[in-house]
């Protein structure tokens, strides 16, 4: 499984790198993710959570 938000859904967007010539090549932009512990029904559980999540105050760590 791919590494995407468990609260906010973010993940991994894709698009063309441009150069000064208008080249495009193809690159991908990763989500700002970290592993964190939390309370999943009641029991501790490892999940991938987007920085703006965290410092938004929507989880709690355990």
């Amino acid at each position: 499984m791919a590494k995407e938000c468990y609260f906010t859904g973010r993940k991994s967007r894709s698009g063309n790198a441009r150069s000064h010539a208008l080249n495009a090549s193809k690159r991908t932009w990763k989500a700002n993710l970290h592993k964190v512990r939390i309370l999943v029904d009641g029991k501790p559980k490892k999940v991938w959570v987007s920085t703006r999540a965290l410092k938004s105050g929507k989880i709690e760590r355990v």
